[in-house]
């Protein structure tokens, strides 16, 4: 689905992306982890041409990312950012419908209503539609956000620390919903996530990094070993799982 070789992102002097490699297969859930200013919403933005990269080779289901038009870019790429700024007065519904813009043609209505619906079920916003979105907690925008990236329905799924505004019931269900568009879809999802322990109980795969490069990638148990958490992050930590379902535990700074 995406496959990125040799990326490199230059903010004046300093090399914030150096040489990344990375795929993510159809139906897929690959997580970045590392500590603040490793790159994680950089290579987001990279992707989705927000910021140039340079030296980069991307292509989406064969497709060269760098000559995508801006309209087949977004019909191909969802995304939602960490920040999701000032909020506007466009009731919920409409804000979510407007994820359907780069799909709508003269006699698209009616699916697009349906999708909006969907969406908005999916990920339980029903009692929230009709109200304007600067009366929303923070939490809740990034639902609707979530939701309008839904409805979108691209073949990748960027999200930028989905859960960070959240409490833990509907951080489960931020995740499941991705965990749903991957399966049902098809679609490549790509998080940048904080939480280790949810990154590795929802994701296909993880991708560590640090000051802008890769450290490690595979299988949560393959990643989140002591000895990398302590290069990467600078603390020890214990590592285990109850049955399937991982768990991380910062103990100290050495």
């Amino acid at each position: 689905m995406l496959k990125i070789s040799g990326l490199h992102y230059r903010h004046g002097k300093r090399l914030i992306l150096d040489n990344i490699d990375l795929q993510v297969g159809a139906g897929e859930i690959v997580c970045l982890v590392g500590p603040n200013g490793a790159g994680k919403s950089t290579l987001l933005k990279c992707i989705n041409r927000i910021m140039p990269s340079q030296h980069a080779g991307m292509t989406l289901a064969g497709d060269n990312l760098q000559d995508m038009s801006r309209r087949n870019l977004a019909r191909a790429i969802a995304y939602v950012p960490q920040h999701t700024g000032p909020a506007m007065s466009l009731r919920v519904a409409d804000m979510i419908a407007l994820g359907r813009a780069p799909h709508r043609t003269w006699n698209s209505g009616d699916r697009d209503r349906r999708i909006v619906l969907d969406a908005i079920e999916r990920l339980k916003l029903q009692t929230l539609a009709l109200r304007p979105c600067d009366e929303l907690s923070g939490g809740e925008r990034q639902r609707v956000l979530l939701a309008r990236a839904l409805v979108q329905q691209g073949r990748l799924l960027l999200l930028d620390e989905p859960t960070s505004d959240l409490d833990l019931h509907h951080q489960l269900e931020a995740m499941t919903a991705a965990r749903e568009i991957a399966d049902a879809q098809g679609s490549g999802v790509l998080i940048a996530i904080h939480d280790l322990a949810l990154a590795a109980r929802f994701a296909d795969r993880l991708v560590m990094l640090r000051e802008g490069r890769v450290v490690a990638q595979g299988h949560w148990r393959e990643v989140l070993t002591p000895q990398h958490i302590e290069a990467v992050y600078g603390v020890s930590a214990r590592i285990g799982s109850d049955g399937d379902i991982p768990y991380v535990i910062p103990l100290r700074t050495p």
